[in-house]
């Protein structure tokens, strides 16, 4: 690694701002720094310590990207594509890492951390996956985040892909306030419907890890040291709430059912601050 760091984080949202904050706050003893490229960036500039410089550009867009911080070391790619649709992955997670890489330097790149999702893998019956199991995506998203990681490892083989499971945490309550409004369905208890989750605080903590680790592997899972039945979840979520406890229902539709294995992240030196979900979103419901 270089001895200052100039980080580029494309799609520089929530978890994006979150990692830029401790990759460049003065008391994380790095010296980084960081610009968050965003469509539409705040019109402010930075306002908390580790604050990204702001840049605004569309990776879709190559015109939108002459202007980039030269001597870029590291980009984090996270990203959402503009759409639900084949189109707006292609253009997001296709189109966008390839442009960005025409306009950096990539003799003075050391390393890229894309970050994918646990789409990729389909179902699994409920039977444990890790970095070694096999992708099979149920739909056009889980395909077009296998296109992605491949296209990366071919044109930047120092790329490392960290596939996450569901995020929440502050501002990501759609489950609570589903449950809330007694609105959300568990699908039944046998066989159990695997979720995997991690706490947005963990996802931003293991991609600034990952951009700063010695000798990192090409590829992490990223998720809380508990995978829980959705009925199982869901219930103590609502009985947490004094919510109705919730109905049967279909499982999610295009997800799948697995335990995702987060021993490679953290044999790496990571530690989840929530190693389960239950708790987490217990702090969301009731801060301290």
């Amino acid at each position: 690694m270089s001895v200052t760091q100039r980080i580029l984080i494309v799609g520089c949202g929530d978890l994006g701002t979150r990692a830029a904050r401790l990759l460049g706050a003065p008391h994380a003893g790095l010296p980084a720094e960081v610009w968050g490229l965003r469509r539409h960036p705040p019109t402010a500039q930075p306002t908390q310590p580790g604050d990204p410089i702001w840049i605004a550009a569309d990776i879709g867009d190559p015109a939108t990207l002459s202007t980039l911080p030269t001597g870029i070391t590291q980009v984090m790619f996270c990203q959402t594509p503009g759409g639900r649709t084949p189109e707006a992955y292609a253009r997001a997670f296709l189109d966008g890492p390839r442009n960005i890489l025409n306009a950096l330097d990539r003799a003075v790149l050391e390393r890229i951390v894309f970050v994918s999702s646990s789409a990729v893998y389909g179902d699994h019956a409920g039977a444990w996956i890790d970095e070694s199991t096999p992708t099979g995506p149920l739909g056009f998203n889980g395909r077009i985040l296998c296109e992605a990681e491949a296209s990366l490892w071919h044109d930047f083989p120092a790329t490392v892909v960290l596939r996450l499971a569901g995020l929440y945490g502050p501002g990501r309550t759609q489950l609570l306030d589903r449950l809330r409004r007694g609105e959300a369905h568990v699908p039944p208890a046998s066989p159990p419907q695997w979720a995997n989750r991690m706490h947005i605080e963990d996802a931003a903590g293991a991609c600034a890890h990952l951009l700063t680790l010695a000798a990192p592997e090409s590829l992490y899972l990223g998720a809380d040291d508990t995978p829980l039945p959705l009925d199982i979840l869901y219930r103590d979520l609502a009985h947490a709430l004094g919510a109705p406890v919730p109905t049967l229902g279909d499982p999610p539709k295009g997800v799948g059912s697995k335990r995702m294995r987060n021993a490679r992240l953290r044999q790496s030196g990571f530690v989840p601050r929530w190693p389960d979900a239950r708790e987490g979103y217990r702090v969301l419901i009731a801060p301290t």
